[in-house]
């Protein structure tokens, strides 16, 4: 009797793995800063983000105006705005790869209307991830978009 409590549990089936469907990581943009960079070569179409908590807060923008600088830059560098609310994840320590990927006016993503990214075509690995802000931003960029090339929101 007390030796079938030692005996291991068997799963039906193998847990996945948790890397399985991850394509990206966080690095160094050649163009600014910091940026999102493709570790394995993307199919076209692949749900880029996969397994990330797309769960987002809104906060209205006057009440984000009177927070203290360091975190109103928070919410200004990572929100989505949208009129007079922005959304950021539930915590702000929960920020995930999706959300440094930065502006190109030649984007190799796109956002959906589930505001999930899903690559335009074949990204090869080492290439920076982007996608056009002005496709999901409810308000001018505020920056000057440099024609071909990536940049982060400031």
């Amino acid at each position: 009797m007390g030796a079938a409590l030692c005996e291991p549990v068997r799963m039906a089936k193998r847990p996945l793995a948790p890397h399985r469907g991850v394509y990206a990581r966080i690095g160094p943009s050649q163009v600014h800063g910091v940026g999102v960079l493709a570790i394995v070569d993307v199919p076209a179409g692949a749900l880029l983000f996969g397994g990330e908590d797309e769960r987002v807060v809104w906060r209205r923008r006057r009440a984000v105006a009177r927070l203290p600088k360091a975190w109103r830059a928070l919410y200004e560098d990572f929100g989505i705005v949208d009129g007079a609310w922005i959304g950021v994840p539930p915590h702000l320590n929960r920020l995930s790869v999706g959300w440094y990927v930065n502006h190109s006016a030649t984007p190799n993503a796109i956002a959906g209307d589930d505001g999930r990214f899903r690559s335009r075509r074949r990204i090869r690995a080492g290439e920076e991830i982007t996608a056009d802000y002005r496709t999901f931003v409810d308000e001018p960029l505020p920056f000057r978009p440099r024609r071909g090339h990536a940049r982060r929101r400031r």
